[in-house]
């Protein structure tokens, strides 16, 4: 249940596109060029990626994740519990993808857009779809 709610949160955010990184952080290791590739990134809705979003799956659950400029983010559950890290990239303007903070964690990616009617869905791989907007502070 929770690598649903995780999935779909991670979906969210696959609307972000990526910007092309400076020259310095090309010839950076990757794990440096990574945050400067998540702060230019755009998510679905034309605003930068980094930011609070709740999002709402397919079963009806409800959890909030901070995406991070530097490339991480933070899931929690309706009580504000923290039930997730983890780092995530914007491999194109459709696809958000996320890896946990745990050993053996695999890549996850997630598929997402704007419909016509102005909702916000992420689909993971195996075609659960969740609702995404975004929290303004």
């Amino acid at each position: 249940m929770k690598r649903i709610a995780l999935v779909a949160a991670l979906a969210a955010l696959a609307a972000c596109q990526q910007q092309e990184p400076a020259a310095e952080a090309e010839a950076a290791p990757d794990a440096a060029a990574a945050p400067a590739a998540a702060e230019g990134s755009m998510a679905a809705d034309g605003k930068p990626a980094a930011g609070m979003y709740e999002v709402t799956t397919s079963k009806g659950e409800v959890f909030r994740e901070e995406v991070n400029p530097d490339g991480t983010y933070v899931q929690t559950d309706k009580d504000g519990k923290v039930v997730e890290t983890g780092k995530w990239v914007q491999k194109s303007p459709t696809q958000y993808c996320t890896t946990k903070d745990e050993e053996g964690a695999k890549e996850w990616c997630n598929t997402e857009g704007i419909d016509d009617k102005g909702v916000w869905t992420s689909t993971n791989d195996k075609g659960e779809t969740a609702t995404v907007k975004r929290v303004e502070s």
